[in-house]
């Protein structure tokens, strides 16, 4: 029985562009990195899902929503200031 995850994630991307890509490999580093099998990462492309994405509000790409644990949260970019990732995501984990 596959144990629930923790954290989920839903990543809002527009088709395979750099800031896209990058947003997806910072990420995947922060959850290896800080959530080890305690995460799962959902990527919607906006280009295929385009009315999901309007539905969700989303405005920009890429676009982070952690889903799970509560409150959700939005973030918009490529990710790549780990420190203020972590503090937007609320997650409570120290960064040497």
């Amino acid at each position: 029985m596959k144990r629930a995850a923790a954290f989920k994630f839903r990543l809002y991307i527009a088709d395979d562009t750099q800031n896209s890509a990058r947003a997806l490999a910072n990420l995947s580093a922060l959850c290896r990195a800080y959530l080890p099998d305690r995460y799962e990462i959902e990527v919607v492309d906006v280009f295929q899902e385009p009315r999901r994405a309007l539905a969700d509000g989303i405005l920009m790409t890429p676009t982070l929503v952690k889903l799970v644990p509560a409150p959700v949260r939005k973030i918009v970019g490529t990710l790549n200031q780990m420190q203020l990732v972590l503090q937007a995501l609320d997650l409570q984990v120290e960064v040497a």
